[in-house]
C-alpha cells in the first residue's frame, strides 16, 4: 500500500500571548490518500487555517509546534526550516489561498507571476513561457494567452481565484491545499472552481485537502470529511457515514444549520407573540430606478436600468443577483444614500424622491439599514450601550431603559453593555448591529449581505432572530443577497437581478418551482448541498 500524500500525526500547536502559550490545535491527526477529496470543515477560530499553516510550514513567529509529526509520502518534515519548506511547497504541494485580492500582485501581470512560480519549482526548465501557459490552461482558462498579460484588477474574481490554481499547479503537485478558496466567490462561479479542482483530482491524481466553513459545500464535494471545533477534530468519516450517524452534537448542529436541510421558510419560535399585518399593505415601493456612474473619460457604467419592486407589509422581499448584479446599489437608493438619475420610491404614501436632507432624516425613522459586515459597521471604540443609545440621542429621544429593552430583543443581557465590539463574536456583532437598527421603531430594515460574513451555525441563528422579530414587531424587510439558500429561508418574495437589470420576480416559492429565465435556473443549480437536503 502507498504512504499516504499528506500525514499529520499527533499534531499540537501554540500561540505565545504574554509569557504563557494558548493552545490552538490539540492532537490532531489526518491522512490524504492519492486522488482523494478530503474536506477539513470547522467554524471561525476552529484552528483548521493554523493546522493548515502548520503543515505548510507557514506559521507566524509567534506560534510553535509543541508536539506531533507531518510528513508528505515518506518524508518527515517536522521542524523544517522555511528554506527547506519552500522546496515542498510547490514542488509536492500546491496552496491556493482565500483571497486572490492579496494573494496576487496588484501591479504585477498574471503571466510573471505564474513564471515565478515555474521558475522556482523547476530551476532547469527550458521554456518558462510555455509551463505558465500550459499551468493556467490546466486551471481552467481557456485564453491562457490574454490572461498571461492581464493584471488581476482586469480579472474577474473566478479568473483571480483560477490564476491562482495555475500558480499552485506550477511545480506539478501531488496535492493540492486549498484555504477557504471559494468563500470570496458568487455562488456560480464557486461552482465553477469547485468543478474545476474534482476535475484537476480525476484527470491528474492530484489528492485535494479543501479548508472551508460551508458544510454544504464539503458535503457536495468530498470522499471524506474531518470536522474540527476548538482545535481538535471531533468527527470524520466518508460522507454518507456522517449525513447518515454523525456522532459529535457538534456536527449535528452543523448539519442541523446547514440551509439546504429546510424545505422551505424558517417560522416563528414558539416563545414569540405574532403580530399579525394589516392586510399586507404595500409598505414600499420603487419603479423605473436608474442609475449610471461615469469612469475615466468618457466611459460610463449603468449600475441600475429601470429596476423596481414592491415590498408588502410584515413580510420579506430579497434581492438576489451575483456581484455587479445592481442588488446593492438598488438598496442604497431605497435607504436614502444614493440618489437615482430617474424613477421613484414611495415609503408607504410618502414619495422619497426629491426629498431634501432633513426631510430624508425624518424618514429614516421608519426604514434602516443592517451593513453586511458587523467587524467594520460598529465603531470598535465605542461600547454597547453608546452605540445602540446614538440613534436615539440623535433624534433627542431618552435611551435609559430602552437600550436594554433593545438588546433583549436580540437575545443578548445587560451584561453586554459595557463591552466593546472587538469583545464580541460576529454573530454577536450583528445582534447588536440589528439592536441599533430598531431603536428607533422602524418600520422596514434593509439587510445587505447581513449573514454572508458569517459562519453557519450563526448565520442560522441571526436568520431566525429575523423571522421571530418580524412576526413579533410586524417588521418589513428588504434582504440582499447572493445565496438563494438563504433566500428559501427566510424571503416572501425574490428579485432576481444580473447586469443592473431585473429579470424576474414574484412568490419564492413561484420563482424556486418554476423559474423563467435562465441566469435564475443558474443560480438554483449551483445551490451547494444537496446531498445534504437528501438526509
Amino acid at each position: 500500500m502507498s504512504e499516504p500524500l499528506l500525514s499529520i500525526k499527533d499534531l499540537s500547536i501554540d500561540y505565545r500571548t504574554g509569557r504563557s502559550h494558548t493552545p490552538a490545535v490539540e492532537r490532531t491527526s489526518l491522512n490524504i490518500e492519492p486522488g482523494e477529496f478530503v474536506s477539513l470543515v470547522g467554524e471561525s477560530g476552529s484552528g483548521k487555517t493554523t493546522l493548515i499553516h502548520g503543515a505548510l510550514g507557514l506559521l507566524p513567529a509567534e506560534a510553535r509546534i509543541r508536539s506531533g509529526s507531518i510528513a508528505y509520502s515518506d518524508v518527515d518534515v517536522t521542524g523544517w526550516n522555511d528554506r527547506k519548506m519552500a522546496l515542498i511547497r510547490g514542488n509536492y504541494v500546491g496552496f491556493i489561498p482565500q483571497d486572490p485580492n492579496t494573494s496576487l500582485n496588484p501591479v504585477k501581470k498574471i503571466g510573471p507571476q505564474v513564471i515565478e512560480a515555474v521558475r522556482l519549482n523547476h530551476p532547469k526548465s527550458r521554456n518558462f513561457l510555455e509551463a505558465a501557459l500550459e499551468s493556467l490552461r490546466t486551471a481552467g482558462l481557456a485564453d491562457a494567452g490574454r490572461v498571461f498579460h492581464q493584471y488581476p484588477h482586469e480579472l474577474s474574481g473566478g479568473m483571480k481565484q483560477r490564476a491562482l490554481i495555475a500558480i499552485a499547479l506550477a511545480g506539478q503537485p501531488k496535492i493540492i491545499v486549498a484555504d477557504e478558496p471559494t468563500s470570496a466567490l458568487d455562488v456560480t462561479v464557486q461552482k465553477r472552481i469547485l468543478d474545476h479542482l474534482v476535475s484537476l483530482r480525476e484527470r491528474l491524481g492530484i489528492g485535494i485537502l479543501l479548508v472551508t466553513h460551508d458544510l454544504g459545500v464539503a458535503l457536495e464535494r468530498s470522499d471524506r470529511i474531518l470536522v474540527m471545533q476548538h482545535g481538535v477534530i471531533v468527527e470524520q468519516g466518508p460522507v454518507e457515514e456522517i449525513l447518515r450517524d454523525a456522532k459529535s452534537e457538534y456536527t449535528r448542529r452543523l448539519l442541523a444549520a446547514a440551509p439546504s436541510r429546510h424545505a422551505g421558510r424558517l417560522l416563528p419560535t414558539s416563545r414569540v407573540r405574532v403580530t399579525e399585518p394589516e392586510a399586507q399593505a404595500e409598505v414600499l415601493t420603487a419603479d423605473g430606478l436608474t442609475k449610471t456612474y461615469r469612469l475615466r473619460g468618457r466611459a460610463r457604467l449603468t449600475a441600475l436600468g429601470n429596476a423596481g419592486l414592491t415590498v408588502r407589509q410584515g413580510t420579506t422581499h430579497a434581492i438576489v443577483g451575483e456581484s455587479g448584479a445592481g442588488k446593492s446599489t438598488l438598496a442604497s437608493i431605497l435607504a436614502g444614500f444614493t440618489t437615482a438619475d430617474a424613477g421613484t420610491v414611495r415609503l408607504g404614501d410618502t414619495e422619497l424622491t426629491g426629498l431634501r436632507r432633513g426631510q430624508l432624516r425624518e424618514i429614516r425613522r421608519d426604514l434602516q439599514f443592517v451593513f453586511q459586515n458587523p467587524f467594520t459597521s460598529l465603531d470598535p471604540r465605542f461600547t454597547v450601550r453608546r452605540l445602540i443609545a446614538e440613534p436615539l440621542t440623535a433624534f433627542g429621544l431618552p435611551a435609559g431603559d430602552r437600550v436594554s429593552e433593545l438588546l433583549a430583543a436580540v437575545a443578548l443581557d445587560d451584561s453586554y453593555l459595557d463591552r466593546l465590539p472587538g469583545q464580541l463574536s460576529g454573530g454577536q456583532r450583528q445582534r447588536v448591529a440589528i439592536a441599533r437598527a430598531l431603536a428607533l421603531n422602524p418600520r422596514i430594515l434593509v439587510l445587505d449581505e447581513a449573514v454572508s460574513a458569517l459562519d453557519v451555525s450563526v448565520q442560522a441563528q441571526i436568520l431566525q432572530l429575523l423571522v421571530d422579530l418580524q412576526a413579533e414587531l410586524g417588521l418589513s424587510y428588504v434582504f440582499v443577497t447572493h445565496d438563494l439558500g438563504v433566500v428559501r429561508l427566510i424571503a416572501d418574495d425574490v428579485t432576481v437581478m444580473k447586469d443592473g437589470a431585473v429579470l424576474e420576480t414574484g412568490p419564492v416559492a413561484d420563482v424556486f418551482a418554476d423559474p423563467r429565465h435562465e441566469y435564475t435556473r443558474q443560480l438554483l443549480d449551483a445551490i451547494p448541498g444537496a446531498r445534504v437536503a437528501r438526509v
